[in-house]
């Protein structure tokens, strides 16, 4: 895997390397570890031609530390792909380069890793709108579906934006909008989750 690169934050402070967990699957980042990740990026898993490509909001320091998309213990967002049935069984975040050959995808609005989403600023979002859609253009997936109501809301000025299917395409996409799988949102459970990613399973796979 390429490793993560350190992109500068808000307060413009310089990059520094940042070297791709090679750890073995299970071992936790320590505190250091986690907050050097601050601010590092990490490679999409994407390809042409995808039938979703899944969009975080932005990295946290799990998976900037590791490498690995939505890698917290606790993000609920591998469960929920097995749940919907995207996947045969639930995959560890370290298998995230196998969703390709599923017809699936990662990438973030904005790119750099912080703690919560809620660092994040509107200009960073509406930044990071601006980079999905040529992303889009550029690779072509049938399905679009990010993964978080607020962050889109903001970041493509939709403020009345809902889950579910979207009627806006974007760059020749169909739009769909999921929950954010992350532990600390309370109003959606491992079930429920699950059910609405199986909704976008339907639409996106059916048979």
């Amino acid at each position: 895997m390429t490793p993560p690169r350190r992109s500068p934050g808000p307060a413009g402070r310089a990059p520094e390397p940042a070297r791709c967990s090679r750890d073995p699957v299970g071992r936790r980042p320590g505190r250091a570890e986690l907050a050097a990740a601050a601010d590092r990026t990490i490679p999409d898993v994407i390809g042409p031609d995808l039938a979703v490509l899944f969009v975080g909001i932005n990295p946290g320091l799990w998976s900037a530390a590791t490498g690995w998309h939505f890698a917290r213990p606790g993000n609920r967002f591998w469960p929920a792909l097995h749940r919907g049935g995207f996947t045969p069984r639930q995959l560890h975040p370290s298998e995230q380069d196998t969703l390709p050959g599923y017809g699936l995808g990662i990438t973030n609005m904005v790119p750099r890793a912080s703690a919560r989403a809620d660092e994040l600023t509107p200009a960073e979002l509406v930044a990071g709108a601006r980079t999905l859609t040529d992303k889009v253009a550029r690779y072509r997936p049938t399905w679009v579906a990010v993964v978080g109501v607020t962050a889109y809301r903001i970041g493509f000025a939709r403020p009345k934006a809902g889950f579910g299917p979207q009627p806006e395409p974007l760059a020749g996409a169909r739009l769909w909008v999921l929950p954010n799988p992350s532990g600390l949102n309370a109003h959606f459970t491992a079930q429920t989750l699950g059910a609405a990613f199986g909704e976008l399973r339907a639409a996106a796979l059916p048979g």
